[in-house]
């Protein structure tokens, strides 16, 4: 099992720094932060993007992996990220991953003026966004004409460090979204979501993540892709499980999404409040120990 951590976008950067080289310090194995122009409850509250954010931890860390959890289409077209990600890549040596989603139906899905979404709409934004993105990563020059988005002689020079381009964690629940898992991810995302309508204990987690691991085996058959070859990525604490109350409690979260299949758990880096108010030194505890 890998461990990742979550942290939040919100600390200027003379605090946020020494959050991140901390997080390296503790062994986690991934470092990510989330892609919103505003979040829930923190809309009124200091928020950073992501990209920059990103950048400054690839500065001064020098082995954790990094990335956006998820990077939304609601507000990013994908020639300009592609470029952004590219120059991301080079700056942390190859130590970047794309966790990319189909976006929230919060504050980011009208904040530009557009009009929400439907479903539908999304998903189908979504499989272009993952398309076009790829394309951009693989190849010097594109040209590209969907319903949402387009490219024409788009070049990317000098491509990603990582070939053949960065890889992608594809956060999905429906069958469509699992297809785009399958096709063009390294690593499938979940957060329980479409499984759980709450936060649940670990047991129900666990099974929830199971459940929906069964749907994601049926999406590979389907594009003709080996499960085994997929890695399954758990972000815990909106819906699923995290077992930060104590070592023991955790170790046990931690093995029982081993036996359903997840190879990476990311958690939250405590805050003081909720959302993910957490005890800083059990966190610092379990994260010395396991």
């Amino acid at each position: 099992m890998r461990f990742g951590v979550l942290i939040l976008p919100e600390s200027s950067w003379s605090v946020g720094q020494q959050v991140w080289c901390r997080a390296e310090e503790l062994g986690f194995d991934h470092a990510w932060t989330y892609d919103h122009l505003a979040w829930r409850s923190l809309r009124d509250s200091a928020w950073f993007g992501a990209v920059p954010t990103l950048t400054a931890a690839a500065a001064v860390t020098e082995r954790i992996r990094l990335g956006p959890l998820v990077a939304s289409p609601n507000f990013r077209h994908p020639v300009t990220f592609a470029k952004e990600l590219v120059t991301l890549d080079d700056i942390s040596d190859g130590r970047l991953t794309l966790g990319i989603g189909a976006g929230a139906f919060g504050w980011d899905a009208t904040m530009l003026g557009q009009p929400p979404s439907s479903p539908q709409e999304r998903a189908e934004r979504f499989a272009e966004f993952v398309d076009l993105t790829d394309r951009l990563l693989r190849q010097p020059a594109v040209s590209y004409e969907g319903r949402f988005y387009s490219a024409v002689e788009a070049r990317n020079h000098p491509g990603c460090v990582q070939r053949p381009r960065i890889p992608f964690a594809v956060a999905a629940t429906g069958r469509r979204g699992m297809r785009l898992a399958a096709t063009f991810g390294q690593t499938w995302v979940t957060t329980g979501e479409g499984a759980l309508k709450e936060r649940a204990d670990v047991d129900r987690s666990a099974r929830a993540v199971h459940e929906q691991m069964v749907g994601l085996d049926d999406a590979c058959a389907e594009v003709g892709r080996e499960p085994a070859s997929l890695e399954r990525l758990v972000v815990t604490g909106p819906l699923l499980h995290a077992g930060l109350d104590s070592v023991e409690a955790f170790r046990d979260t931690a093995g029982r999404y081993a036996e359903a299949g997840v190879g990476d758990m990311v958690v939250h880096w405590p805050r003081a409040e909720e959302p993910y108010a957490a005890d800083m030194r059990m966190f610092e505890r379990i994260f010395s120990s396991v």
